[in-house]
């Protein structure tokens, strides 16, 4: 009798080994490889031929079918306006931070305010536990079909059946498993086989696919990414333990737009909408404290104001710490740098702190203009204005650069009750004007900053950008 072929992938990206070691050579990852049986070939080695496939235009007759609305807010408008028949959307996020709440919510409003058929699919709980959870949500009442399975052969019949839900919620992908394969649920080739199974199902009859699926230790969906590409949405559900805030961010729409975000809070009676998540993550800010500067940023179409929190402190280790919390570390290094080298700033021998209060996470650059200016703040014991917000990209050579959507940052400032803004000069004659209630300060450079704070660390002398000579940079 032949022996059965078999192969190593890694867990963590997927890779193909030929035999068993200890690291993976694709990701780097210890102890990730498990070993699967290979599918043997059809005998012959010949293609078997298909059906053929018929080819049409890009502009079609039929009329597409209206997205599904939940009525969650929060979470139609990450979707990009609610769920698309036939589609896959897959949440992921840490253990904890409410994701089967979030879906059993979704399921819910949909079967009680729309009138849709769905069913709720659970692979970790049995039926009486995600009873119990519905119970203390207060969605007891709501027609949503129950059942607890965890083999996709199990499930696929019932997608097929006239009375076929119209929306299905699998909690979670990581579950699931096919009889045709022999590994173990959870590796590589069960979720990819149990996800390709759903997807398929869910294209052919019109069915709304929500998949829940795990994170690795490192904050990445478990799958590995071999899923991200398969689903048609992704989104990652934010939160610190510590906040009740949660965020849910969309990183993949094929069908709206990426980067956009919904906010929620974390009650005991479930997770509740935050229609203004400026006024929220602003509402234990304290005025006239240094080292807090007002954010004015951008999280998809929404405009969003944080606060910024620095602190400077003197080091008693020979290398400084740079802790930051909600921001690209790698950034704050850059504008420390910047600092001392066009503005004479020197914090190279103190710890810095950098927090993004709220639990948000901030990637785009136009907050460089707040980091620094809390920064400098900090380091003088002088407090930002408090009626003002910044945002503003930030050069090597220390100049201030525009950044986009200028004119709904300054809306969203002047709705709070802001009454300046420190930002990029206006280029051009077309630069929207301010709406009325605030005041554009502009900053062409960094200097500019740093003038507006007195009793700043030692600073060195530097060199003109003509090279003819030194002077001092802006001494208080």
């Amino acid at each position: 009798m032949a022996k059965a072929k078999s192969q190593y992938v890694c867990q963590e990206c997927g890779t193909v080994h030929p035999k068993w070691l200890g690291r993976c050579e694709g990701c780097g990852a210890w102890n990730t490889l498990v070993e699967e049986a290979v599918s043997e070939p059809a005998r012959g080695g010949k293609r078997k031929s298909g059906r053929g496939v018929t080819f049409t235009g890009l502009k079609g007759t039929g009329e597409q079918p209206p997205r599904r609305v939940s009525g969650l807010a929060e979470f139609d408008r990450t979707c990009g306006g609610g769920l698309v028949p036939g589609s896959s959307v897959l949440i992921g996020g840490d253990p904890g931070i409410g994701k089967s709440t979030l879906a059993l919510q979704v399921a819910a409003r949909l079967a009680a305010r729309e009138g849709i058929s769905c069913a709720y699919v659970s692979g970790e709980e049995a039926t009486d536990q995600v009873r119990l959870r519905a119970q203390r949500l207060d969605l007891a009442d709501a027609p949503v079909a129950l059942a607890a399975a965890t083999n996709v052969e199990d499930i696929l019949p019932a997608l097929e059946a006239p009375d076929a839900p119209e929306v299905l919620v699998v909690d979670s992908i990581q579950t699931m498993h096919t009889a045709e394969l022999d590994s173990a649920p959870g590796t590589v080739s069960q979720v990819r086989a149990s996800a390709q199974y759903l997807i398929r199902a869910a294209k052919a009859y019109g069915i709304a696919v929500v998949l829940v699926g795990h994170v690795t230790k490192e904050g990445t969906l478990a799958g590995p990414k071999v899923l991200e590409h398969m689903v048609d949405a992704v989104l990652t559900f934010e939160g610190e333990r510590g906040h009740q805030f949660r965020i849910l961010r969309a990183i993949k729409n094929r069908y709206g737009a990426t980067d956009e975000i919904g906010v929620f809070e974390m009650t005991e009676a479930g997770l509740a909408e935050v229609a203004n998540p400026s006024a929220l993550f602003l509402a234990e800010r304290r005025g006239r404290v240094a080292g807090s500067a007002v954010f004015a940023g951008m999280e998809g179409t929404r405009p969003v104001l944080v606060e910024i929190q620095a602190l400077v402190a003197s080091s008693a280790l020979a290398t400084p710490r740079r802790a930051v919390v909600g921001w690209d570390p790698n950034r704050l290094s850059m504008i420390l740098a910047v600092l001392e080298a066009r503005c004479g700033v020197l914090l190279a021998g103190q710890d810095v702190y950098l927090n993004v209060a709220g639990g948000l996470r901030v990637a785009e650059p136009a907050a460089d203009l707040a980091v620094a200016a809390a920064l400098l703040s900090a380091a003088s014991d002088e407090p930002v204005a408090e009626d003002a917000v910044l945002f503003g990209e930030i050069g090597l050579s220390g100049e201030v650069r525009p950044v986009g959507q200028a004119e709904q940052r300054l809306k969203e400032a002047a709705k709070l009750g802001f009454a300046s803004a420190w930002m990029p000069p206006r280029r051009g004659s077309r630069a929207p004007a301010p709406p009325a209630g605030i005041a554009a300060d502009e900053l062409g450079h960094l200097d500019d900053l740093v003038g507006r704070f007195s009793d700043l660390p030692t600073r060195r002398r530097r060199r003109d950008s003509d090279g003819d000579g030194d002077h001092p940079a802006h001494e208080p």
